[in-house]
């Protein structure tokens, strides 16, 4: 594996620095490691369907901060080359949602990432899987 310059958490501030999106919906990192990050938010009004439920886009969006936490916490620009997502059970608005995005293979040009959103009373309320794919650039 290549030296790194930035820890996962510079790395982390680096991005947070110019995420107007993520600071929109909220989400808050709890820890950030080589290829992981743990963040939680809550569901807003603003975030439910015509049927009060979470909107799929915002479940999706918070998976896709938590994988861009991780798999550029090498220190190495990666971007999104492939994701997934299943919605497994709704949410309301109030609730409080985890999302922990673990790394399960990183290799010179690609990783592999699972992300799973729970709910407080730890139900599955989301799996995302995505494929980065690592530039040559440090971050």
């Amino acid at each position: 594996m290549e030296a790194q310059n930035k820890t996962p958490q510079q790395v982390l501030d680096v991005m947070l620095k110019q995420d107007a999106f993520s600071k929109w919906m909220g989400l808050q990192v709890d820890k950030v490691g080589l290829g992981y990050c743990k963040l939680h938010y809550y569901v807003k009004d603003e975030m439910l369907n015509g049927f009060l439920n979470i909107h799929g886009g915002i479940l999706f969006s918070a998976a896709d901060s938590a994988f861009a936490f991780a798999c550029n916490s090498h220190g190495i620009f990666a971007v999104a080359l492939d994701v997934t997502i299943s919605f497994t059970r709704p949410a309301k608005a109030g609730d409080l949602l985890t999302v922990e995005a673990t790394e399960i293979y990183v290799g010179k040009k690609t990783g592999i990432y699972d992300i799973k959103t729970t709910n407080e009373k730890g139900e599955l309320v989301a799996v995302f899987k995505g494929t980065a794919y690592r530039t040559s650039t440090k971050v």
